[in-house]
């Protein structure tokens, strides 16, 4: 059986923004000092930080964010097993295609858009293209 789950660390942060499930995060600031708050990744140049958990949350929830280990991600599109995985403007998985994208981590399933597939997580900064 293929690996979907086998997440390492998890923490919990606030939410500033509403998150869907199984969603690509980056850390964000809200009003105050609080820095213990993530919203949707929406960019494959965001600072990508990890992968929320099965649960969706709304603006000023709680959320678990896995950071490292193997996590269910949505894929935005095409995935093969192996890829190096970015974020698109929906918080989804997707391939790494350029130069200086942030990188989540590596496709341990193959899928395509809408599948839940599984991400280990290597924070990078793609250097391939």
């Amino acid at each position: 059986m293929a690996a979907t789950r086998n997440p390492g660390l998890i923490k919990n942060f606030g939410a500033s923004g509403a998150i869907p499930a199984y969603r690509i995060v980056k850390l964000t600031t809200g009003t105050g000092s609080s820095d213990d708050l993530v919203t949707v990744a929406v960019a494959a140049t965001d600072a990508l930080f990890g992968v929320t958990n099965e649960l969706s949350v709304a603006t000023g929830e709680r959320v678990d964010v896995v950071l490292g280990g193997i996590a269910p991600v949505v894929y935005g599109g095409t995935v093969t097993r192996g890829a190096w995985l970015t974020s698109d403007d929906q918080g989804r998985a997707i391939a790494a295609t350029d130069d200086a994208q942030q990188l989540i981590g590596r496709a341990t399933l193959s899928g395509v858009v809408s599948d839940i597939g599984a991400v280990l997580i290597s924070h990078a900064v793609n250097r391939i293209a």
